[in-house]
């Protein structure tokens, strides 16, 4: 199957963009348990990583910065047209990950204050 040269682009930004992601969620979903484990030193430079992110995210009106060069490539809007994630996921992504960061940093905090 021969790919046109925006298929392929596409295919590459789409397969960084979920490699990224797949980094930020093993981190977020990693948080708690180094909360727990008492490794206070990774688990502020995951929370300071997963806050940078949050600011470029802010800084681009909430949406990843690849997002906008997929777009370059495709017509297609889906909220999975440039990461390969089912569309539940996609679409519900923020929230769900919002949540498990918050959760992640009060078991941060309450380990951190229990010493």
């Amino acid at each position: 199957m021969q790919w046109s040269r925006a298929r392929y682009k596409l295919f590459r930004i789409k397969l960084a963009h979920t490699l990224i992601w797949a980094v930020f969620a093993i981190a977020i979903a990693a948080l708690p348990w180094l909360a727990w484990k008492q490794q206070f030193l990774l688990a502020a430079g995951v929370s300071a990583a997963v806050l940078v992110e949050g600011l470029v995210l802010a800084l681009n009106r909430g949406r990843c910065p690849l997002t906008n060069v997929a777009a370059r490539y495709t017509s297609d809007r889906s909220d999975n047209f440039d990461i390969y994630l089912p569309l539940w996921m996609a679409r519900n992504n923020k929230p769900i990950f919002l949540c498990l960061f918050s959760l992640g940093e009060a078991v941060l905090l309450i380990q951190f204050l229990r010493g």
